[in-house]
């Protein structure tokens, strides 16, 4: 290992790093918990802004000291986009081992952007809107329907992962021993957010590949148009209002994440 390398390695695994990550899971809570709500207002009628991170950062943009509680979340979700680049780089030997920090560290960056752009333009794009962008995007490469199809089965995929990382509670792999009333709390708030958050993640790919077999980048749409969807169902709001439950449960892992997460 380089010079470089030591030095990155050292300030990866400080003490300050540390502290800055677990305010960054901190943090994830919030923006799943706001989403939650925001989805249970559409479920019942109230919902006026979208059910996504645009939708969640404009809410806490709007409370008292909104600019200092995004301030805070850009610190800790830019801790997060080190922390999981880092663990890519220093923590993973396999390039399999590699390709979920790798993912987590670019989904945390788009998340840190989105504050920024809130912070500096004072407004965030709809996250529907991106995504149907950049499937038009994809649709008009050479191959384009292919690559698009491609990624809706990736999603898919992935969604069907967090179902099944929630059912063998495989989370648990990364958390510190806790008290046994910890971890029976944090093993239901995991199976339950993983399993919403598995089945949003699926709906969305098939969003993802019904554009790319009818070649129609509308057909796509972000976390805000997924769930939306749910209520479309013919049991109607009800399963929104049990999936917007799930990311409440989720939020509240991330919280007990930010304190029994191994770092």
């Amino acid at each position: 290992m380089s010079e470089a390398e030591a030095v990155a390695r050292r300030a990866a695994d400080s003490p300050a790093m540390d502290k800055l990550a677990r305010v960054g899971l901190a943090c994830r809570g919030v923006l799943y918990g706001l989403i939650g709500v925001l989805a249970l207002q559409i479920a019942f009628g109230g919902g006026g802004k979208e059910a996504d991170k645009s939708g969640a950062i404009s809410t806490v943009s709007a409370l008292p000291f909104g600019a200092v509680i995004l301030w805070v979340m850009v610190v800790g979700f830019a801790a997060l986009t080190v922390w999981q680049a880092c663990e890519a780089i220093f923590g993973a030997h396999r390039l399999k081992d590699r390709i979920e920090p790798i993912s987590r560290a670019v989904v945390y960056a788009f998340v840190c952007t989105a504050l920024l752009t809130m912070l500096l333009a004072g407004e965030t794009g709809s996250d529907d809107q991106k995504s149907r962008d950049l499937t038009g995007k994809l649709l008009a490469l050479p191959a384009g329907q292919v690559i698009v199809g491609a990624v809706g089965l990736g999603i898919i995929a992935l969604g069907l992962y967090w179902v099944w990382y929630g059912f063998e509670k495989k989370f648990r792999e990364e958390l510190r021993p806790m008290p046994p009333q910890a971890r029976s709390v944090m093993d239901r708030l995991g199976l339950a957010g993983y399993i919403a958050r598995g089945v949003i993640a699926a709906l969305a790919g098939v969003f993802v590949l019904q554009a790319a077999i009818t070649f129609d980048p509308d057909k796509a749409g972000g976390l805000d148009a997924t769930l939306r969807a749910f209520a479309d169902t013919p049991v109607g709001p009800w399963l929104l209002a049990v999936v917007a439950l799930g990311l409440l449960l989720f939020a509240g892992y991330c919280f007990g994440e930010a304190r029994w997460r191994r770092t």
